[in-house]
């Protein structure tokens, strides 16, 4: 519920504090009164644009706060919690919002926060429907809205669009897997070849540095078998056995003087024995043809074709196959991805067709009771030859399977028809009105605001509504404004709005003598007389006998 509205330098309004009760709240006031500001005022707390027009003129900033008591509201007391706005009163929120030349902030329970969070903690609170607002009962979409918010469980609603965003999201995923398989395929068949073309070559891929090391060995052969012949040949027994029989004559000498000379020469004798060992053993190892060379040479060859080919140094050849063959796996796991992206889109298909279907079943089931008590509230409008239904037909969002159009038909003689094609610009004002306490009165709204909901509807029919938006008061705060002083009478609460001599906007709360004097004004226009007196004497009798 709307407790307070404050609100300071906005337009014609100096300062101004209102306070609302429950039930119904009209406000009244003479034309060019200002009673749109506070509307407007508002709007602006609820997170509307700051347009510069709205700022009093002279003043450097404007301020507007509202009071919502939300007890009855555990979602916007649990959002608060979770946004670390709670007050220390849980059934109080209050929300601010301050304007200057080309700046604004907004604030809940004191607490700095950004436009966007104002309106998702406002908007469950407060429904404003202006002038003109009825225009958009022709939006098929506001009508669909209309009928859910009246009978289809908001879990159908939500379940539907949840499903519909998953189903685009793997559809998404599969398309662009199939875009990407498409290139890969292309790839994938260059990349098989080249990696075959690579494995032909064997393992000479990893060892070129082995292979050119043995080519240059293999290439010198011919000199290392001259070289190392004639080092063996050094080493002839004369020199071996010259040496051992040094070795022999010192250590006949017998004197301990020479020990280490004998040690050292016996030392020598050994080396150099295992010394030619290894000349013979190397020169066994050197093969007697170039068979080994040409073939080494026809490898290297090969590889430095394919590092040419390949762009790449021959030693960098293995890498470059491991490379390839890692890209030929990714193409290889992608293709498997597309096909788990194609079983999820199934299944999403699925989720989305199934709740759609229960949502479609929902809305259907509501359709009949949603027209029948329009048609009921038309009817108490005098409207009675007015009948509304709900018709569907095919067409697949968010929203599910179907597309709603609300059908009516004004005059007996003719067929229903679109409501922008059938209703008069007053017949459709009345038809969303009663679209309006038809919706209001099961929705969980703590507030409707109705700016001139009596426009198209005098006399009788504003007696009729006043009794409606009454009972529609009893559950939810119903804040009018009105022309009627038939609607006036009936209220809880009522407000006049007034311009002082400044040309200031001032609102005052009528006792009984006022509202005497308000509703006279109301039914005689500026001549209050006796007679409009006493008939406004008159309603507020029959409204307090209910």
């Amino acid at each position: 519920m709307l407790r307070a509205l404050t609100i300071s330098n906005f337009a014609l309004v100096a300062e101004l504090d209102i306070e609302f009760g429950p039930g119904l709240t009209v406000i009244t006031g003479e034309s060019g009164a200002g009673k749109s500001i506070l509307l407007d005022a508002l709007s602006l707390v609820l997170g509307a644009r700051v347009r510069r027009a709205q700022m009093r003129p002279g003043a450097d900033t404007c301020d507007v706060s509202a009071e919502f008591d939300i007890a009855e509201r555990p979602d916007i007391q649990s959002a608060l919690e979770r946004l670390a706005m709670r007050s220390l009163d849980e059934r109080t929120c209050l929300v601010r919002r301050s304007a200057s030349e080309g700046r604004s902030r907004a604030f809940v329970n004191g607490v700095p926060t950004t436009l966007a969070t104002l309106r998702s903690l406002t908007e469950p609170l407060v429904d404003i429907h202006g002038q003109n607002e009825h225009r958009q009962l022709l939006n098929r979409g506001v009508q669909r809205r209309l009928l859910d918010e009246f009978g289809v469980p908001s879990a159908l609603v939500e379940d539907a669009a949840a499903s519909y965003q998953r189903r685009r999201d793997c559809a998404a995923r599969l398309a662009a897997a199939r875009d990407a398989g498409e290139r890969s395929r292309e790839r994938g068949s260059l990349l098989r070849y080249q990696v075959e073309e690579l494995r032909g070559l064997g393992d000479a891929v990893h060892r070129v540095d082995e292979l050119a090391a043995e080519h240059r060995r293999l290439s010198r052969a011919q000199e290392l078998l001259s070289d190392i012949g004639g080092a063996q040949s050094e080493l002839d027994e004369a020199l071996i056995g010259g040496v051992a029989r040094l070795a022999a004559l010192l250590e006949r000498a017998d004197d301990a003087r020479l020990g280490t000379a004998v040690d050292l020469a016996t030392s020598a004798q050994t080396h150099l024995e295992e010394a030619q060992t290894e000349l013979r053993n190397y020169l066994q190892s050197i093969p007697e043809d170039d068979a080994r060379l040409r073939e080494v040479d026809a490898q290297l060859a090969a590889l430095h074709d394919m590092a040419r080919k390949h762009r790449v140094a021959a030693s960098d050849l293995g890498k470059r196959l491991d490379e390839l063959a890692a890209e030929l796996r990714d193409i290889a796991a992608a293709e498997t991805c597309g096909a788990a992206a194609a079983d999820e889109l199934a299944e999403a298909e699925e989720r989305f067709l199934a709740a759609s279907q229960a949502l479609s079943a929902a809305r259907r089931t509501a359709a009949g009771p949603f027209c029948e008590q329009i048609n009921a509230v038309l009817a108490e409008l005098g409207f009675g030859d007015a009948v509304m239904r709900v018709e569907f037909s095919a067409a697949e969002s968010a929203a599910g399977l179907d597309q709603v159009e609300f059908k009516a038909r004004t005059n007996p003689r003719y067929p229903a028809g679109a409501l922008g094609e059938i209703a008069s610009g007053g017949e459709l004002a009345r038809i969303g009105l009663a679209i309006d306490v038809v919706a209001a009165a099961r929705s969980r709204l703590p507030c409707l605001i109705l700016d001139e909901a009596d426009v198209g509807v005098g006399g009788i029919g504003a007696a009729v509504l006043g009794r409606l938006l009454r009972r529609l008061a009893a559950t939810t705060q119903v804040i009018v404004v009105t022309h009627a002083p038939q609607i006036a009478a009936l209220a809880d609460l009522h407000l006049k709005v007034a311009k002082t001599s400044e040309h200031d906007t001032v609102i005052e709360a009528l006792k009984d003598a006022e509202r005497v004097e308000e509703l006279a004004r109301m039914l005689g226009g500026r001549g209050v007389t006796e007679d409009s007196r006493a008939y406004a004497r008159t309603l507020l009798a029959q409204a307090g006998e209910g």
